[in-house]
């Protein structure tokens, strides 16, 4: 017999993602759009695009795209405008029930455009506070000051809700800008599609996944290499990603080539498979030096694996130290290499911080909890503007 047809989806209006680049969109957040298309509301995007395989995997899960203009990199002034007009256009196209903007421009951006009475409400989720907020440079403090302003002016609309993802962030949104935001632990990760595998043979592999930014501890790491090297601790390190070029941070490509060809390190490049990756590490690493929630991490976890990583911001919400992982402080190389050299030494061990890995993944990171708080914020918000 004919399978019986599903009943329709009641509709709930059209809910916009903001995100500044379609790779962003599609490596963290496509899967919680599927969610919230799930939920009953019809899904659009706006963002820069990159790629036309992008776009094609963005259309494939049935969103509208809309690429606008959007620099991830300074502020200048014709360029701004150029990015504001252009999504001021999408809003009046759309007319969405709820904007969902995400890093700090698009929650910039969203919470301008409902105080101007363009969107009817936002949702703003700050993943990581971001380059300014661990740069040191006379610059950065200042747009440290300038940014802290602007996230007091706009953020406490009461047609905005603030999402953070860790616990260090919210606290000092409050302190710094008087904002309140809720806590939802990352993305979420798919648990059917990051699962534990068996050990692979060969030298133990410790593998850190991320872009390629100095502020992703790319430094120690190599440090911490040259010093297991030297003790004779036999350990495959592996950097897996690419330079972001937007990014102040960013580790030039010269550089990571000269590191892999010198055999300080391996640099796999960019890889889209990150399941097959993660089934040719024993260690996942993350000397990182601030975060929102890792989602190398969060995969890593899923995936079983031990972890080490810096005791800062978003790290520390993964890796329990001396449960699943051990945390080392962070720019110290030396702390790295003693935390490397132990899980290395130590099969048992990394089994059993694995085993612990997955189930605090599958207990609180899991994609079907994030979307089950963010949809809940979404009700809250909407429920809200209607009683106004």
């Amino acid at each position: 017999m004919p399978e019986a047809p599903r009943p329709a989806v009641p509709r709930r209006g059209v809910l916009l993602f903001h995100v500044t680049v379609d790779w962003y969109f599609c490596l963290h957040w496509l899967p919680l759009a599927r969610a919230v298309q799930a939920a009953g509301y019809d899904v659009a995007l706006m963002t820069s695009t990159t790629d036309p395989d992008l776009t094609r995997r963005i259309e494939v899960a049935g969103l509208r795209l809309h690429a606008i203009p959007l620099s991830r990199q300074g502020m200048r002034p014709w360029e701004e405008w150029r990015s504001l007009r252009a999504i001021l256009r999408v809003l009046r196209a759309e007319r969405p029930v709820l904007l969902h903007g995400i890093a700090q421009k698009p929650v910039l951006y969203g919470a301008l455009a409902t105080r101007l009475g363009r969107a009817p409400a936002l949702v703003a989720t700050l993943a990581g506070m971001g380059y300014v907020f661990t740069a040191k440079s006379p610059r950065a403090r200042l747009l440290r000051a300038g940014l802290v302003l602007a996230y007091r002016a706009l953020l406490g609309q009461p047609r905005v809700r603030v999402i953070v993802q860790n616990p260090d962030d919210q606290a000092e949104l409050r302190r710094k800008a008087g904002v309140d935001a809720a806590l939802i632990r990352g993305a979420g990760v798919d648990l059917a599609r990051f699962t534990p595998a068996a050990p692979p043979l060969g030298p133990v592999t410790v593998v850190l996944a991320s872009r390629m930014l100095w502020d992703k501890g790319l430094q120690e790491f190599v440090d911490a290499a040259a010093l297991l090297r030297a003790r004779g601790v036999p350990l495959r390190m592996v950097l897996v990603g690419k330079p972001d070029l937007s990014n102040p941070s960013a580790v030039p490509e010269a550089q990571l080539k000269d590191w892999h060809d010198s055999g300080a390190v391996e640099w796999w490049g960019h890889r889209a498979d990150m399941p097959a990756v993660l089934a040719e590490a024993h260690i996942v690493c993350l000397p990182s030096y601030r975060e929102g929630l890792p989602t190398i991490l969060i995969e890593a976890a899923a995936a079983g694996l031990p972890l080490v990583a810096t005791d800062v911001p978003g790290c520390r919400e993964v890796v329990r130290d001396g449960e699943n992982g051990l945390l080392v402080p962070p720019r110290d190389a030396a702390a790295l290499a003693d935390a490397l050299a132990r899980l290395a030494g130590d099969a048992a061990l990394r089994a059993d911080y694995g085993r612990a890995s997955r189930q605090l993944a599958a207990a609180e990171l899991g994609i079907e909890r994030v979307a089950e708080e963010t949809l809940a914020v979404y009700r809250e918000l909407l429920d809200a503007v209607k009683a106004r």
